[in-house]
């Protein structure tokens, strides 16, 4: 070889090994994701937001070494649409689905941030719940629940087909997480795993290990507790989630021996479990029957019984939470890895004498949302820009280096993350809600606008309009729209929410 070609050769080689060392380095460097998502936990239930009722040191953690954001809204308040605005980064009207009840498979051909981190390299992986009516695409590897899946021995789906797994959802959960993290992912590559829980969803069936805390706690009524919705107009007034509403034996387990809601829990147990159950349970029955108690008494003692079960569940979501972020410790990731906990939406834990969640009204229009970022969030951080899931899916984009694609209508909030948030930011919200007064629990469609200072609601099946001072009236008790000290108000947000309908695409037809 003469001494040109060695000198050639030798420069090309040395190209060649530092543009493999700068990948290298560039992949290295990129951020893992750990996404944990539960169903229905209330912001009000968590400590960081609110200690009162609740105590969850491992969330709270998060908080602490990473950002709280106190406003962020959910674009449709409900298990499935808020999962596909999560995915896609578009709103119900983008994505094409739009409610629970008409079991329309979610397009899984569509543009999803799994997707597109699968193609910059990243391992995309999610464990737990799905509720999509579809199989998970983007995904180098899923187990997920079937439907809603079961507290106990809950069946898992997988491309190879569906297995029932004993033992208690949340637990297992957690466990196929971390075995994935341990032995399934290539230690080499970047990861987003979204681990997605059932809990606390309804009917909020706790770990028998949890069923003995808290029997004897009395739980502060919320001052909204006995909202009559005087003020309000037909749809609050026909919503079938009163507390007073409850199935005594599902939502309060008040059952007897053999009867239906017995069994089809006991069906899925463990002899241990069942033991458990009776000995924690029955004598519920002795201080409760049909027959009483009657009136508040009755929605009291309701109340009580739905704070034990509901919060007995969350403290093995919080449990799950800490041995993940315990194995991140463990294995050195912690450093490099993006946490997230939130949840698909807000809930009402006896807030205007409701559970469930579904209407525009704080408790479930606001979900909770921590993020911990080593080296980007500054620990302890409190932010109260509007933020939303629908930027979620930017937001990974852009904290991996990959281009967000224009049909996203989510903005990502690393600037806010890094404590820099754009003058631009949005200063309004749009909502809209799709099932109907026909669907589960009853509660009409209706769309609105909120800048977190004011909220205007419009029931557009019933032709009715909602509109709340949150600055003079923050549990929203007095509807103002129509009162002549509020026509500036009213016109100004009348004006907002037609123009965020346009920017937003949303089709007249969506009325």
């Amino acid at each position: 070889m003469s001494r040109l070609c060695l000198l050639c050769w030798l420069l090309i080689s040395s190209v060649g090994i530092s543009s493999l060392a700068a990948d290298a380095a560039t992949q290295s460097d990129r951020p893992n994701i750990l996404f944990i998502m539960s169903d229905d936990h209330a912001y009000q239930a968590i400590s960081a937001y609110d200690g009162s009722r609740n105590q969850t040191p491992n969330i709270d953690r998060i908080a602490k070494e990473g950002m709280r954001f106190d406003r962020c809204y959910v674009t449709n308040s409900l298990c499935g649409p808020s999962r596909a605005v999560i995915l896609t980064g578009k709103y119900s009207h983008k994505n094409g689905f739009y409610d629970n009840t008409s079991h329309k498979p979610f397009d899984g051909s569509q543009v999803t941030f799994p997707k597109l981190l699968k193609q910059a390299g990243y391992q995309t992986a999610i464990i737990g719940k799905w509720h999509l009516e579809s199989e998970p695409t983007g995904f180098d590897f899923w187990e997920i629940l079937q439907g809603q899946g079961q507290y106990y021995r809950p069946d898992l789906i997988t491309a190879e087909g569906k297995r029932p797994v004993p033992g208690y959802v949340t637990e297992i959960i957690t466990n196929e997480a971390l075995d994935w993290l341990q032995k399934k992912r290539d230690p080499k590559r970047p990861f987003v795993l979204m681990v997605q829980h059932k809990a606390p969803h309804r009917p909020w069936e706790p770990a028998p290990s949890k069923l003995g805390n808290r029997e004897d706690e009395k739980f502060v009524e919320p001052p909204t507790l006995f909202d009559d919705y005087s003020t309000r107009g037909t749809a609050a007034h026909k919503a079938d989630m009163r507390i007073d509403q409850m199935n005594p034996a599902v939502d309060l387990k008040l059952w007897k021996a053999g009867s239906a809601a017995q069994k089809q829990l006991y069906n899925r147990m463990s002899d241990s479990d069942k033991a458990v159950w009776e000995k924690l349970v029955d004598p519920r029955l002795g201080k409760f029957d049909e027959a009483g108690p009657k009136g508040d008494d009755r929605k009291r003692w309701f109340y009580q019984q739905y704070m034990k079960d509901y919060l007995r569940c969350i403290e093995s979501v919080d449990d799950s939470v800490g041995q993940l972020l315990k194995y991140l410790d463990d294995s050195g990731l912690a450093k490099n890895t993006i946490v997230v906990y939130t949840s698909d939406q807000g809930f009402y834990m006896g807030e205007h004498g409701w559970f469930d969640k579904r209407f525009m009204y704080e408790e479930s229009l606001r979900t909770p949302l921590v993020i911990r970022w080593p080296g980007t969030i500054k620990p302890g951080s409190v932010d109260g820009d509007i933020v939303s899931n629908v930027d979620f899916a930017p937001t990974f984009l852009e904290a991996a280096g990959v281009d967000v694609p224009k049909e996203m209508q989510g903005h990502s909030i690393v600037p806010v993350l890094k404590g820099k948030t754009p003058d631009e930011w949005r200063r309004s919200f749009y909502y809209h809600f799709y099932e109907d007064k026909d669907a589960d629990h009853h509660v009409a469609k209706h769309e609105g606008v909120t800048t977190g200072h004011a909220k205007l609601i419009h029931f557009y099946t019933l032709n009715e309009w909602e509109l709340y001072n949150l600055d003079e009236d923050p549990h929203e008790m007095t509807n103002v729209y129509g009162q002549a000290d509020c026509q500036k108000l009213q016109t100004a947000l009348t004006a907002e929410l037609e123009s965020l309908r346009t920017e937003l695409e949303v089709p007249a037809s969506g009325r």
